[in-house]
């Protein structure tokens, strides 16, 4: 689900309490700028970096950026598959915000090294990265943002923006195995860090 424009605000309106959100953040602003200038290919920001923005400001403390551990990069090239177009990418952000924990992935290579890093069988090749966006390992951080020409943010969510807003964590059954998901959890440890999140632990 793409909105290319900012819906008119609304208290039952996800997608604008979402813009309402990242807008809030003049850190978040400057790190979708930064991903818009660089002209990537069908580049998005999500997962961790957005989840810790939401979740700061509603279930915990506070959104700290400091705190982020990651700003996951989507893009999606399928005429350079190779992990050092990765690099490059991530080299090129960092040159414009040096003090961000950039991590660009390139989403139509995923295929190729997914299965090593991660365990498991292949995975089919994805086509976008809707698609890849869609087996992120929790419901809620199957979310990424970017930034318009003209300013306007715009959301791509394929499982909807429900847990994400609502402060859910929940094992996305696409591709991750409940043993990963548990680790994950153990990790994140989200009851700590977000006191109002709702965990359903995998099973």
């Amino acid at each position: 689900m793409v909105t290319p424009l900012e819906p008119l605000p609304g208290p039952t309106d996800p997608a604008a309490a979402l813009i309402d959100l990242v807008r809030s953040s003049g850190w978040l602003l400057r790190v979708l700028a930064a991903v818009r200038d660089e002209q990537l290919p069908d580049a998005w920001v999500g997962a961790g970096a957005l989840r810790d923005l939401v979740w700061g400001t509603r279930y915990g403390s506070g959104f700290a950026p400091e705190r982020v551990r990651d700003v996951d990069v989507a893009f999606f090239d399928p005429h350079d598959l190779s992990r050092d177009n990765d690099a490059r990418v991530t080299e090129r952000l960092r040159r414009r915000l040096p003090d961000v924990p950039w991590e660009a992935s390139n989403q139509a290579a995923v295929h190729l090294w997914y299965p090593a890093e991660f365990g498991g069988g292949p995975v089919e090749p994805l086509t976008s990265v809707d698609e890849a966006l869609a087996t992120w390992p929790e419901t809620a951080t199957t979310v990424a943002v970017r930034l318009s020409p003209a300013d306007t943010v715009e959301i791509n969510a394929p499982l909807g923006l429900d847990d994400l807003l609502a402060g859910i964590w929940r094992r996305n059954p696409q591709r991750i195995t409940v043993e990963r998901s548990l680790s994950r959890l153990e990790r994140h440890q989200p009851h700590t860090r977000w006191p109002g999140v709702t965990v359903i632990r995998p099973q």
